[in-house]
This record gives structure tokens, sequence and C-alpha cells, in this order.
């Protein structure tokens, strides 16, 4: 079975930053804080200082990954809550936890304190909530060990919470391969949302499926190594003693023969066997040595 990687997911920044204003500051500041600590940015468009505060806050409260808010708030525009908290020049800066005021600084800041500032707030929160993340790391664990139908049910359950998560929906597809079920893998991977189908971990799964669609056709290993022994120029064993090899879970041993029939003849089948590396490539991690090495040695045969 090819392994796929995967890379935990952050709070978008557009979660994380809004544009508050008195009627929403309720919502905004005062009830998100029971959650998460907030950091209210009162600005004005005419203000110089502003313009150099606002962007290092945004850029420090999205460094730190969901574990603070921020809402920006025009004084210009509402006037209300920066009244009753006494805001009396700009830029003005609070943060709010459990609902109350608890820290804060007035004027622009060098980017180091603007740092410290919102790391400080963010310890005041719970802990981030990584159960999802660690559901899929269980997951991951559970194929990697062989527990295939436990890692599928994982996967699963996942998607219940999340049906957007593109490593649940890899993870699930990978898990139907490691069973034998090409047909199931392939109709969870054409159920996969729009949005996350261009995903690296989607592409991934579809290129591990279409090389289970071929190592499913291929012949015994033994009698296809004969048979390209006898004739090291017969290039159609060679592609299918390649697919029986992936069958076989010897990833590499498929590149060196794909490699090799390269080498003899790089336009053979239109180009079938640059085709076929460049399938088993996108179904491995970019960093995999496997790819790493075999790109290398491609593209030297390339450019010679």
């Amino acid at each position: 079975m090819i392994e796929l990687g995967g890379t935990p997911e952050t709070a978008p920044a557009s979660d994380l930053i809004v544009d508050g204003t008195d009627a929403t500051f309720v919502q905004d500041v005062i009830e998100a804080s029971k959650t998460v600590p907030v950091i209210v940015d009162f600005w004005a468009p005419w203000c110089g200082p502003c313009k150099t505060l606002g962007p290092a806050i945004e850029a420090a409260v999205t460094k730190a990954g969901g574990r603070v808010k921020l809402v920006k708030i025009d004084v210009d525009a509402n006037q209300a809550y920066a009244g009753q908290l006494q805001v009396q020049s700009i830029p003005t800066v609070y943060a709010f936890f459990n609902g109350k005021p608890v820290d804060g600084f007035q004027g622009a800041l060098p980017p180091s304190e603007i740092d410290a500032f919102v790391n400080k707030i963010a310890d005041m929160g719970p802990e981030p909530d990584n159960g999802l993340e660690d559901a899929v790391a269980a997951a991951e664990e559970m194929l990697a060990e062989g527990a295939a139908a436990d890692a599928a049910e994982t996967f699963a359950a996942i998607l219940t919470e999340d049906d957007k998560h593109a490593g649940a929906y890899a993870g699930l597809v990978r898990s139907h391969l490691a069973l034998g079920d090409v047909d199931q893998a392939e109709a969870i991977l054409n159920g996969a949302p729009a949005e996350i189908s261009t995903d690296a971990a989607l592409e991934a799964a579809h290129a591990q499926i279409t090389l289970a669609r071929k190592a499913a056709g291929a012949g015994p290993v033994g009698e296809l190594t004969t048979k390209v022994d006898a004739n090291p120029d017969d290039h159609q064993a060679r592609l299918e003693l390649a697919n029986a090899l992936i069958a076989n879970e010897d990833t590499q041993g498929a590149i060196d023969q794909l490699l090799e029939l390269f080498r003899r003849d790089r336009e053979w089948n239109e180009g079938a066997a640059k085709t076929e590396l460049f399938t088993i490539f996108d179904a491995l991690p970019v960093t995999d040595p496997l790819v790493l090495n075999g790109r290398r040695k491609l593209s030297s045969m390339i450019f010679v």
C-alpha cells in the first residue's frame, strides 16, 4: 500500500479577524470572548499610526492560529462602545476574556511588542482543541498498522463532524484501497465536495486509485521478470512488470523498471513510462525519498 502524508489545517484568517460595529459588539466581543480571547482594535481611516498598527496586529493574530480573535472597530462610524471604554485617542487596543476587559494599550507599538501582547492574551484562553486532527492521526496509525477496517470507520466518523476534511476523505479512500475495494474507494473520492477536490491529499488518492486499477490487472512478477530478461526490449512486458511490482508493494522496483523503459524508448506508447512515473510520484508524499530520487533520475535522463 502506498502511504500518503497529510498536513494539519489551521483556522482561516477570515474567521479570526472581523470588522465589528456597535450593533455586533456584544456578539463579536463579549460573547465570543467567553470561548476565546478577543482583541479589539479601535481605529479610524484618517489615523496614521492605525495604518501601521493594524496590519501588524492582524499578522500577529493570524500567526496565533486561532488562539485569539481580532475585532476592528472604526470609531468614526461606531462611537458607543468606544465612549463606554473611554477611548480618548487612537489607536487604542483592548483585550477581552470571559466577557470582560483584561488588558490593553494605546498608540502604535513595535512588531515584537505587538507579538508579545497577542501571545500573552492568547495564553489566557484554553488549549486549542485538536480533536479532529488527533482523530485523523489515530486513524492514520491504524491504517499504517494494517487495521484498515478500523481506520475506515474512524475516518468516516470524522467526516460526520467535518464533511469537507480533505485528509479524512483521502484516508477513507486509502483505507478502502487497503481493503481491496477499489470501486468503493473511487466512489468515495468522486463524492468529495467540489471545493476540496483539488486538495493535494485527494489528488494523491486519485493517483493511488489509478495505480491500484493497473496493479489489479497485472500478471505474476516471476513470469514477467523472465519475459523481460529474455527480451529487454519488450516494452509492454516491462510496463506490466512495473504494475505487478506495485501490486506487490515494491514501489522502488516499479520505479526502476519504468526508468529503464524510459531510457530505452521515452516515446514508446505516447510516453507511457513517464506518465506512469508521474502517477507514482503523485501518489506519494512529495518529500518521500522514492519521489526525490526518482524525479532526480528522470530529470537527468530528460536533460541528458
